[in-house]
Order: structure tokens, then C-alpha cells, then sequence
């Protein structure tokens, strides 16, 4: 289809003398052909025509192996021959069908899940990991090398929230639990919020006095942090493994404090930055619109997220040599990343940053109502969500011999698939009613048409491409779909819409289903078999991989 762009590009400029952008989009199922293009009104005001004289007087210049025609107020709609489409795919077919190479010596860095060591592994992480790991995924379907990095929340004030709650506690650190921390860790935050109102800060003072003893390199503080961190850090790798996640690298908070004291020390001296009289430094970002100035050290020398945050920045581009920083955290954040990438262009620092940013995890209440997820109200942590989610696979597919990997994969891929639904920028709701169903769009569903097509195909698994003869006619609106996935692929590599590989993914699915209750295949002639099998053999790739981007897993049953 590039070809023919090519061709209709060159028809507008000789006719008209114009060059004028061609784009095809799907024609729906109602209308006759199955691409379209609306170059023709785009040309109306320019050629001072009505747009169905200039469709046709385009048309009349196209090549006739294929058949057009004339829609609406002007699109040209493209019908192509089912076997011109297999062509098509055949030339275009490898191993890594859909991938490309436009960001070819490009290094990215994804980061995510960035859990906080002082809590255990909530959902409220579930979607810096879902997203973070698709970015690194459709970005390496685009070539570019991806690094990814776990930033652990593991320094700054939780610290010492955590030493001194756990001091209060009386526990032995050898017996303490992450779910121990986290009590902890809430009661102290609770504690702390009451003593603020009635005016006193001896926890917050004492909190602050164990984050200082740490960066100091007191001894008790060392060994209470490396001890809570191993606790977390197990923790965090049993869910990671659940979700099938992993990252290259695990540089939390604490590998950055030295380093991002330094460079405030170093931008001070250069004048990008001010310090205050109550001995704080400030980032000034009046010259981006920004009135509020960026706090990057405390007055008590303290680093803060922004001083970490600065250092790591500064190693993913000098060290990593990264070309594009990407932060998979929720919305919440958006005016501090506005802060941050604010302060990198006033340093010179011209690497391209991406907040990719998404909404709540939502969930329905006893009273029917669609409401944020809370402690209070419902499962809270992650490992209580794959423990719900695996109950209800052994139950929804209890007539099945499910391997506990194959529950595995069907449970994380419906809570995955969940998050693509929708636009990020959504919030989502975790319905288990609807998450897990294999009617609708649903993670489930998708897993479901791509087992049922290797089924057929390890049921029949010696055909050729010998269909000569064959129209392909039923299988064109399968062909279109697989012929849409490279140019998708490579569509979303600047906005990261994993959302779009998700509906691509259902449609398909859908597309499949239709095609497997229509073209029955062991009564088929050598001919038609040899053909629908070459097709479900290439859907079922495409599809897996669809699926692949989004970090789901086929399962082997279903």
C-alpha cells in the first residue's frame, strides 16, 4: 500500500501540481472496499473543484489491479483482490513481522515499577509496571536499544519514617516482615499527620535524624536500611516475577544521594541555582513559565526526590548516553516532572523526556459505585489482586487441566490487559466480572483466539503455500488487519498509545473467532486448507505478538 500512496502522491502532483499528504485508513464493514483515502476534499479549495470530480478524475489515473471508487462526499475507496493482499503480506513477512528499525541507534531508558521499599507492593504500582514495560517493548519493535531501571524508593524521608516507627515498635528486626513495615510505616504517617496538628514535630524530628544519621553512614542506620531494604527487595522480585517484569537495573534513591548533592553544589556555584537564607536551594524556572522554583537540597542539607532525581538524570545521559528518558508514573506527578524536565533544559541537558502518565486504579463498591481503590475499601495490594485473579481462572476454567503457569498467564494477562483498555490517561476499573470474561474486550479473550488457532494448527501441521486458484476472498478482513500491524507498530513509538496495540489485539481476536466458525477446514480441499491454515498460522503470530507488546503471555490451554 505504500506503493500505491506513492503512486496516487504522484497522480495529485502532475494533475494539480500540489504535493498533498496520502494516508489510507480501514473502510468499514458496510462499505464497499477496504481501504480509503480522503486526499480528494483535502484538494477541493486548491483546485477549486467539488471533491467527487477530483476522486474521479484521480481514479481515472490509477492502476487497474485494482478497483475504486467514489464515496461520500469524495473519499476514494480502494478495493483490493484477496490474493494481492497475500502477495503483499508474503513480501513483507519475517520473523519479526510488525518491527522496524526507526530508532536504529537510539538508546532509550524505561523506568518502572519504582516501587517505595517502605510499603509493600500495592496496586497502586501495577501501572508504572504494565506501562513502563510496554514502552520498553514497542520501542524495541522500533529498534531502538532500551535500558530499563527500577528506581526503588529506597532513601529520603520513608527511611527515616521506617526507623523511627520501627524503633517505637519494640519488634526484633529478624522476625520483622514487609507487612510488619508497612503497618509500620502507615501508623507512623498516621501518627505524624496528628502530631502536625496539634503542633508538634518530635516523630517528624526524629525521622529526619535517622535520614541524616544514614547519609552520614552511622552505623545502626546502615544496617537498619540494608536489613528493611532486603526485606522490600524480596518482596518486590516474588510480585515482579508474578507479573513476568524485570529490569536491567535497580538503581534506587540511595545510589544517587552523593552524587545529586554534588551537582547542586556544582550548579550553585554556576549561578543556576539560589540558595536561600534558611540555607535550602532553589531551581528558579520563571524563564518556562514555571513561578514555583524547584526545591533541590533541604536547609538542613537533606537530598530530596528532585536532588536524586537530578543525579539520575545526569547518569542515564552521560553514562547510559541516553536519547530519551522515560517515567512511567502516575498523574499525580505531572507538576514535578514539569519541574524536573524544566530544570534539565536550563541545564543544557536537550535529551527528549517523556512522562507517560495514566490515571486511577478504580474499582466498583459494595453500593454499586465506581470509586478509587483504597485500604479501606478493598484489595490494596498487588499480590492480594494476582491472588483473586487466580482464583477465579481455577474456577472459570475448572473443566480445564490448567498448568499453574498456563493460571499464571491468564490471570496477570487479564489484569494487564485491563490497563490498554483505554487511553492511559484513563483511570481503569479492576471488574473482575469483566476482566476475566471470554466474551468482550478482555485480556482472556485475546489468549483464547490465539490458543485456539495453535490448536488447529498443531492439529495440522503440514501445509504448504501451494493455494493457486484460491480468491481469498474470505479471508480479506484478516489480511487487511495483519497488513495494519507494522504501520501501527511504528505509529505509536512517539506517543506510546499501548492502548491501540490492545484494541488492534481485539479486533483481530475478534476477526479470527468470525473466521474459524466460517471456514471449516478438515472438510476444506487441499487448496482451500493449504490457504486457511498459511492464514491462521500468520494471524495467530501477529496476534501473539500484539499481545507480546503489551507484556501477556499465551498460555499453552485454555
Amino acid at each position: 500500500m505504500d506503493s500505491l500512496k506513492d503512486i496516487i502522491s504522484t497522480v495529485v502532483k502532475r494533475l494539480y501540481g500540489v504535493d498533498a499528504p496520502v494516508e489510507f485508513s480501514e473502510v468499514p464493514a458496510e462499505i464497499a472496499g477496504d481501504y480509503s483515502c480522503n486526499v480528494a476534499m483535502r484538494l477541493a479549495k486548491q483546485a477549486g473543484k467539488a471533491p467527487r470530480d477530483i476522486a474521479n478524475e484521480i481514479i481515472a489515473e490509477l492502476p487497474r489491479e485494482y478497483e475504486y471508487s467514489v464515496a461520500g462526499p469524495g473519499f476514494i475507496n480502494i478495493t483490493v483482490p484477496g490474493t494481492a493482499l497475500v502477495s503483499i503480506l508474503e513480501d513483507a513477512w519475517s520473523d519479526d513481522y510488525g518491527c522496524n528499525e526507526s530508532g536504529k541507534g537510539k538508546i532509550a531508558v524505561s523506568e518502572f515499577p519504582s516501587t517505595n521499599m517502605a510499603k509493600p507492593y500495592s496496586v497502586g504500582h501495577l501501572r508504572p509496571g504494565t506501562q513502563g514495560w510496554a514502552a520498553k517493548q514497542i520501542l524495541e519493535a522500533n529498534g531502538w536499544k532500551v535500558i530499563t531501571d527500577n528506581h526503588l524508593g529506597d532513601s529520603g524521608t520513608p527511611f527515616g519514617i521506617w526507623a523511627t516507627g520501627f524503633k517505637r515498635s519494640g519488634k526484633s528486626i529478624d522476625d520483622v516482615t514487609i507487612y510488619d513495615l508497612g503497618e509500620i510505616y502507615i501508623q507512623m504517617k498516621a501518627d505524624m499527620k496528628a502530631e502536625e496538628a496539634a503542633g508538634e514535630h518530635a516523630l517528624a524530628d526524629s525521622a529526619q535524624d535517622w535520614l541524616l544519621k544514614l547519609e552520614s553512614g552511622d552505623t545502626e542506620a546502615k544496617e537498619l536500611s540494608d536489613r528493611f531494604n532486603q526485606i522490600s527487595l524480596d518482596h518486590i522480585h516474588s510480585v515482579m516475577k508474578r507479573m513476568n517484569l524485570s529490569t536491567d537495573y535497580e538503581l534506587g534513591e540511595s545510589f544517587f544521594v552523593e552524587r545529586g548533592k554534588e551537582l547542586v553544589k556544582k550548579f550553585l556555584a554556576e549561578g543556576k541555582f539560589v540558595q536561600n537564607e534558611d540555607g535550602s536551594v532553589i531551581c528558579p524556572l520563571d524563564e518556562f513559565g514555571i513561578e514555583v522554583p524547584m526545591l533541590m537540597l533541604k536547609s538542613n542539607g537533606a537530598a530530596l526526590y528532585a536532588t536524586t532525581d537530578l543525579a539520575c538524570l545526569d547518569y542515564r545521559l552521560h553514562e547510559w548516553k541516553a536519547d530519551r528518558l522515560i517515567y512511567a508514573v502516575g498523574a499525580e506527578q505531572k507538576f514535578y516532572f514539569e519541574q524536573l524536565f524544566a530544570v534539565a533544559k536550563k541545564l543544557g541537558w536537550n535529551a527528549e523526556m517523556m512522562h507517560v502518565w495514566f490515571g486511577t486504579i478504580d474499582q466498583i463498591s459494595p453500593e454499586g459505585k465506581r470509586e478509587k481503590m483504597s485500604s479501606r475499601k478493598g484489595v490494596v495490594l498487588l499480590e492480594d489482586m494476582l491472588n483473586d485473579a487466580t482464583r477465579r481462572v481455577r474456577e472459570n476454567f475448572a473443566s480445564e487441566e490448567l498448568s499453574d503457569e498456563d493460571v499464571r498467564k491468564i490471570a496477570t494477562g487479564a489484569i494487564k490487559y485491563s490497563d490498554f483498555v483505554a487511553d492511559r490517561k484513563m483511570g481503569i476499573l479492576y471488574d473482575p466480572e469483566k476482566i476475566f470474561a471470554l466474551t468482550g474486550q478482555s485480556g482472556p479473550f485475546c489468549q483464547y483466539a490465539c490458543v485456539r488457532m495453535r490448536r488447529i494448527l498443531e492439529k495440522n501441521p503440514e501445509f504448504d503455500d501451494d493455494f493457486t486458484g484460491y480468491d481469498f476472498a474470505t479471508e480479506k478482513p484478516i489480511l487487511t488487519k495483519l497488513l495494519a500491524f507494522p504501520g501501527l507498530v511504528a505509529s505509536i513509538a512517539d506517543n506510546l498509545e499501548a492502548h491501540r496495540i490492545a484494541g488492534y489485539c481485539f479486533e483481530l481476536a475478534q476477526e479470527l473467532n468470525r473466521y474459524y466458525e466460517n471456514a471449516p477446514i478438515a472438510t476444506a480441499s487441499t487448496e482451500v486448507k493449504n490457504a486457511r491454515l498459511w492464514t491462521i498460522d500468520k494471524a495467530s503470530k501477529v496476534l501473539a505478538k500484539g499481545l507480546d507488546l503489551l507484556g501477556i503471555e499465551i498460555p499453552d490451554k485454555m
